[in-house]
């Protein structure tokens, strides 16, 4: 199937259909052994495009109606600062994520979405023109791979989003921007309601949340989002794409400041039955973009699809080798595990 002849993202959430979007790589590909934790580049893309398709291909398996680039923090800035890759640029990377991506949403009815994350050249030089102009290269590599929309992600600050939103629309493509920040703002205080409005009038087409804070508190913070539009006289889809690992600190900066970030938070990870309560509790909050961030695994994107299956219409591929509730323990020997 031609990514021509397919419905656009907004095509579908302006019918109201509940779009799955794919779960966190960084993360999921440190553990596999492609990605190295500290400034969590992507160059996998180029180096073991093996490795990153697999888990394309497992989202897709799993319902995702979007496949991301792997293009998370691949600013040519920031590759330099990193220094994990001196012989991959910037563009080679994300012509590479962009040819991947493609190809497994081919394999299903999914969109690419182009994806661009904050620049460490915001907090450094705080220019605009110099962030804008790290975007524009980055917009200008995934339209020659005719991407179906960007999405802004990862910005704790949301006039650096901004900057990004007014860039990539001059490509005239959709646009979704989800800010990582907390109920309590973005890192200069901007409060979600206020983020929310600037990234509209920036131009945005899909506005929420993704990662640094678990899938409930970020809830919590589109519905902040949510009402400071409807506020504003505004109108925008919203999305969701939280941390896949418990936070109930709630602290302002997320994840990232927890004493177990980044090499033990297995403790802290959410069960299949967290994400079940977790996609009912955003489908009734209005949000129909619902996915996942760091630490969502292709069983987490599977019990999205399997919780909202009934609004789809359908379940995924991968719930052929899945019971739902548990279901398939009625085969179990052990008739204590049958029980259950």
């Amino acid at each position: 199937m031609e990514s021509k002849k397919r419905r656009g993202i907004l095509d579908r959430l302006n019918a109201g259909e509940v779009v799955v979007g794919d779960g966190g790589y960084v993360m999921q590909l440190e553990r596999r052994g492609y990605v190295k934790a500290g400034h969590w580049t992507p160059e996998a893309a180029v180096e073991h495009p093996e490795a990153v398709r697999q888990l394309h291909r497992e989202f897709l398996r799993a319902g995702a109606n979007v496949i991301q680039t792997f293009t998370f923090y691949c600013s040519e800035d920031k590759l330099e600062i990193s220094g994990n890759v001196s012989n991959i640029s910037g563009a080679q990377i994300n012509e590479a994520a962009c040819d991947l991506a493609r190809e497994v949403a081919n394999e299903g009815d999914a969109l690419v979405a182009g994806c661009v994350s904050k620049t460490p050249c915001y907090v450094k030089s705080h220019s605009e023109t110099k962030v804008k102009a790290i975007f524009k290269k980055q917009m200008d590599d995934f339209l020659k791979k005719d991407i179906d929309f960007f999405i802004v992600e990862f910005v704790d600050h949301v006039e650096e989003a901004e900057w990004a939103v007014e860039v990539l629309k001059t490509s005239s493509k959709p646009v979704g921007a989800t800010l990582c920040i907390s109920p309590q703002g973005d890192m200069h205080g901007v409060p979600p309601g206020e983020c929310a409005v600037r990234l509209v009038r920036a131009g945005a087409d899909i506005v929420g949340i993704n990662c640094h804070l678990d899938p409930l508190t970020c809830i919590r913070t589109v519905k902040l989002m949510k009402a400071g539009l409807e506020n504003a006289g505004l109108k925008a889809h919203l999305m969701i794409q939280p941390l896949g690992f418990h936070t109930p600190e709630c602290n302002h900066t997320g994840y990232l400041s927890l004493p177990e970030f980044p090499f033990a938070l297995e403790t802290r990870a959410m069960t299949r039955w967290d994400v079940h309560q977790y996609a009912r509790e955003a489908y009734d909050a209005g949000i129909r973009y619902i996915g996942g961030c760091c630490g969502f695994e292709p069983y987490h994107i599977r019990a999205i699809a399997e919780e909202v299956s009934a609004e789809r219409g359908f379940l995924p591929p991968a719930s052929e080798k899945h019971g739902l509730w548990g279901a398939a323990l009625g085969m179990h020997t052990k008739p204590w595990v049958r029980a259950r």
